[in-house]
């Protein structure tokens, strides 16, 4: 009797769309979501902030996108902003989570994502959240004179209770960046977004309303949500990515920042990826109203980009692309 095979993970995506920059990352993380996973058993759910007191203007998104969005299967979830909103606008990832159904295990996924493959290819265990480690020492920055690492990170654990000792990469030496959980807020999951997202939610305002002493001469803005997720993770019992989610920010998807970056550094998958999600004429109307798509992928100056880099020898340094992308007058966002 031939064996069955094993039911697939149910589980909900979930990104962050509004007016503006976002909702053209959206279409693009739609589109190629459902390029992607035709048979995805779960729903794709893009959280939508809406209009109040800590917004300037409208966040809510223009009718034709959200059209385009719901013909891509994606369905649009509103969610109140109580304590960020405008001044800090990454929030949204940690309010946005209590939008979700409560029963389902979910994954976030920022809005610049590309989706190259299934997701069926990753080995999610919701039990053990963990997040990305696509990132660079961006936090704490260590000054001669104060705490160092150690100091910074356990003063942020004590805080909240958590075993400091057992969340270090004993591999990595002492008072170097990467012994310490520190994770791209990027992509992240676990298997309750109500527990998870309201204790990203306490911890988050913790430190931004009463840092540590350690944390005096740090700055949060725009790191808050990346300090306090390995926090939560930690807490929940996970930590770093294992080599079944190796798929993330690779095979499988594709945080791409910023158009530039990825003409400039991405997979020739991801290219072709985002120019086939582009060229349908429905999309592309909507798509060329943003410079940056505009520029780069309809009048072919993301071409341009990728001729001046070599994917197998990079910079090591994000900020060296950037700046030979400006020098260039090819920076577009």
């Amino acid at each position: 009797m031939a064996s069955r095979k094993p039911k697939p993970q149910v589980f909900n995506v979930f990104c962050i769309a509004q007016s503006g920059r976002l909702a053209y990352e959206a279409l693009l993380f739609a589109a190629s979501f459902r390029l992607t996973n035709p048979d995805f058993p779960g729903r794709l759910l893009i959280g939508e902030p809406q209009p109040g007191p800590r917004w300037k203007g409208d966040t809510r998104l223009p009718a034709p996108i959200r059209a385009m969005l719901e013909i891509s299967g994606a369905e649009i979830i509103p969610f109140e902003t109580r304590h960020f909103g405008e001044a800090y606008p990454y929030g949204n990832k940690i309010e946005g989570l209590a939008a979700l159904p409560a029963d389902t295990p979910f994954v976030f996924f920022d809005t610049d994502t590309l989706f190259l493959g299934p997701l069926s290819d990753v080995a999610f265990d919701f039990d053990r959240p963990s997040a990305s480690m696509r990132r660079e020492g961006t936090w704490p920055q260590v000054d001669l004179y104060g705490p160092g690492y150690a100091g910074i990170w356990k003063s942020l654990y004590d805080r909240f209770g958590l075993d400091f000792a057992s969340s270090l990469d004993l591999s990595q030496p002492d008072e170097y960046w990467q012994r310490y959980l520190y994770f791209n807020a990027g992509w992240f999951f676990h298997r309750d977004p109500a527990a998870f997202g309201q204790r990203f939610l306490d911890y988050a305002l913790s430190v931004r309303n009463n840092p540590p002493e350690e944390l005096a001469a740090q700055e949060l803005d725009p790191w808050l949500d990346q300090v306090a997720l390995p926090l939560v993770v930690h807490s929940f019992g996970g930590g770093r990515p294992g080599p079944g989610l190796a798929g993330l920010d690779g095979d499988v998807t594709c945080h791409w920042r910023a158009l530039p970056l990825l003409y400039a550094r991405e997979s020739d998958r991801a290219v072709a990826v985002l120019e086939e999600v582009s060229a349908p004429n429905p999309m592309k109307k909507l798509l060329k109203d943003h410079e940056p798509i505009k520029r780069l992928v309809y009048q072919g100056k993301g071409r341009e980009v990728r001729a001046m880099f070599n994917r197998a020898d990079l910079p090591r340094r994000e900020q060296v692309i950037r700046n030979r992308i400006k020098a260039e007058k090819l920076w577009f966002r």
